[in-house]
């Protein structure tokens, strides 16, 4: 038994004083495979850096998060464009829509996605979801593009169990993070009907620390207490959650266990 933290930005500068003992904790905590959602193109170096330092741990992804859309994305679309073609990843990510921060640059961001969901189906990658305060617009955007092709997680999963269903019935899985830990985030409920097979842990490192961790730096070690309040959701055993959701994230990036 082992677990996989499906989304964490190791590379962050958050981690920069204690890289390499975050790791040494990770590890020991049996956390044994984490999947790098890139950013932008500040962001590749040191995400690459971390898959040639630990690579029977660390997977690169490659993407444009929403938040880095700005007038001239696609400039950093041709940069991830480009390294798709000669290196490889295991998804497209982290992409999406955001509607949180910055609503100004929501058309590029529409744009942006629908130019990285034909990258993911022209490699056969799956694509990694971010999609803050837009849930509508990306099922939107979903529907409209969906084929065979088309698979992946939504990332920081936080809605109804109406929302996860939707998700789920287009063919993706949910990635369920810290906020499970929160009192009154409602996710707790919204989860308990959703079938494990449709879940993967997440960290979102250095956000999101799960309970009693919040409000501190995330690091992918504290995946076992995601894990933990999931097994008590489910009414199930720890070591099944692992089981199950190590075997979906595997299941989806294709990376072999080792």
């Amino acid at each position: 038994m082992y677990f996989v933290d499906t989304h964490s930005h190791l590379y962050s500068s958050k981690f920069k004083e204690d890289r390499d003992d975050m790791m040494a904790r990770t590890l020991a905590n049996n956390v044994k495979k984490i999947y790098l959602p890139n950013i932008d193109s500040e962001s590749i170096e040191g995400m690459l850096a971390l898959e040639e330092k630990y690579p029977q741990n660390c997977f690169p992804m490659m993407g444009l998060h929403p938040c880095s859309v700005k007038a001239d994305f696609e400039k950093e679309l041709y940069i991830v464009e480009d390294w798709l073609s000669k290196h490889k990843f295991v998804a497209v990510g982290e992409m999406g829509t955001d509607l949180y921060w910055d609503k100004s640059f929501f058309p590029q961001q529409q744009e942006a996605f629908k130019i990285q969901v034909n990258l993911a189906k022209k490699h056969d990658l799956p694509i990694v979801i971010h999609c803050r305060e837009s849930f509508r617009e990306t099922i939107e955007l979903l529907t409209a593009l969906k084929d065979e092709k088309l698979r992946g997680i939504f990332h920081c999963f936080t809605g109804t169990t109406a929302d996860a269903e939707e998700a789920i019935g287009l063919g993706f899985l949910l990635g369920v993070g810290g906020v499970l830990t929160f009192k009154k985030s409602g996710l707790a409920e919204a989860l308990a009907p959703i079938d494990l097979k449709h879940l993967v842990l997440e960290t979102d490192s250095p956000y999101l620390s799960p309970t009693p961790h919040r409000g501190k730096r995330n690091e992918s070690s504290y995946i076992p207490l995601i894990a933990q309040k999931l097994a008590e959701v489910k009414q199930c055993s720890i070591e099944e959650v692992a089981q199950k959701t190590t075997q979906n994230a595997e299941a989806l990036f294709g990376c072999e266990a080792s």
